[in-house]
């Protein structure tokens, strides 16, 4: 005799709905480019620099695999249901990316964020359907979104705990098993490095665990931008450490967040906001295309372990992240007035990047 079929219960019918339609949207959307950077002093001495373009998401920005990845979490670990209120604490671009999702599952989504979030980046998480809520300093955005969360008996998301366990770091399409895949073909397959920056430290989590799961031999570098705790605490592995936070926005952190493992990283380099905002410039131009800043960040990184292989000789490629688009940032960070009251006068740092760049024949 067969086993009678039950029909779901109406709480699982939304569930599997909803688990459903973000199943549908992640098989609409086309996996990300990889670029090379065309530095030829650098090729002619073995050494190739790659960025893999995470602004071709639907959402903008490489928050997108994080958003989608945490609603899954969420949906199967039964913290969210139908008509559930959805509440993050962020910088900008994980919210847009939330928001999206939120908006495709019908539900209703508020952003907790710093004031000094660019209105760009406000105005997406509008557009979406998402509600902000600002504050007066990125230390403030946990505490408020529990406070919104309980108001509204929704779910705080809290990307800062969650980003490194919600993403499956052994494959399942994730960034770093994108990575390779995709590096496959070129003439040094597997990177040598691989930088990133860290804001909830979940795509450093995750590339550096699968890099160990494939037993890869590359190594991973955190760029960290000036104000960051996050390499004072990979100096002194004391979790209580504070700072005044990041001005590079969408990456380095006043505390020390849960997904951050230190443990993973196998460098981190330090980066001063001038040369942030310079390397996002000649960048800019060597593309042909506006960049974030924090991917300026990730290439000051880029260029100094280029540099470091040169000088010792050593042959490989070196890979990186295209976080997100310059255009998002036009009123402030390619902004020369802007940049000049926050972060003072840029030129000795210009002329440092356009120097490595330049030593590189361009």
């Amino acid at each position: 005799m067969s086993t009678p079929t039950h029909a779901p219960a109406p709480a699982d019918r939304w569930l599997h709905g909803a688990i459903a339609r973000i199943e549908a949207d992640y098989q609409r959307s086309a996996d990300t480019h990889l670029i090379p950077l065309r530095l030829p002093a650098f090729a002619a001495q073995g050494i190739d620099l790659y960025l893999k373009d995470e602004s071709t998401h639907p959402t903008g920005s490489l928050k997108h695999r994080l958003a989608r990845s945490l609603f899954l979490y969420a949906l199967c670990n039964g913290w969210i249901g139908a008509g559930s209120t959805v509440v993050e604490s962020s910088s900008g671009s994980t919210a847009v990316s939330e928001a999206y999702f939120a908006r495709l599952l019908e539900l209703p989504f508020v952003a907790v964020m710093p004031r000094s979030t660019s209105p760009e980046k406000i105005a997406q998480i509008e557009f979406h359907g998402g509600r902000c809520h600002l504050v007066d300093s990125a230390g403030l955005v946990y505490e408020q979104a529990r406070a919104i969360a309980a108001q509204t008996g929704g779910h705080y998301m809290d990307q800062f705990t969650y980003a490194e366990r919600a993403t499956d770091w052994r494959g399942n399409n994730n960034i770093a098993e994108s990575m390779f895949t995709q590096m496959a073909r070129e003439r040094h397959p597997v990177p040598r490095w691989i930088v990133v920056g860290a804001g909830t430290g979940g795509t450093s989590a995750t590339i550096g665990r699968y890099m160990r799961y494939q037993r890869h031999a590359s190594r991973l570098c955190v760029a960290d931008p000036a104000g960051s705790v996050f390499s004072a605490h990979y100096r002194t592995g004391d979790t209580t450490l504070t700072a005044p936070g990041s001005r590079i926005e969408g990456i380095g952190r006043p505390r020390v967040e849960p997904s951050f493992i230190r443990t993973l990283v196998d460098r981190m380099i330090e980066v001063p906001d001038v040369e942030s905002v310079a390397a996002m410039r000649a960048l800019s131009r060597l593309l042909g295309r506006r960049v974030g800043p924090s991917t300026g960040t990730n290439f000051v990184a880029m260029l100094t372990l280029a540099a470091e292989m040169r000088e010792r000789g050593e042959r490989g490629s070196i890979l990186s992240l295209l976080c997100d688009a310059g255009e998002r940032y036009l009123p402030t960070y390619f902004d020369p007035a802007w940049v000049a009251q926050c972060f003072g006068d840029c030129t000795l740092a210009q002329h440092k990047i356009d120097a490595q760049i330049g030593a590189c024949g361009n």
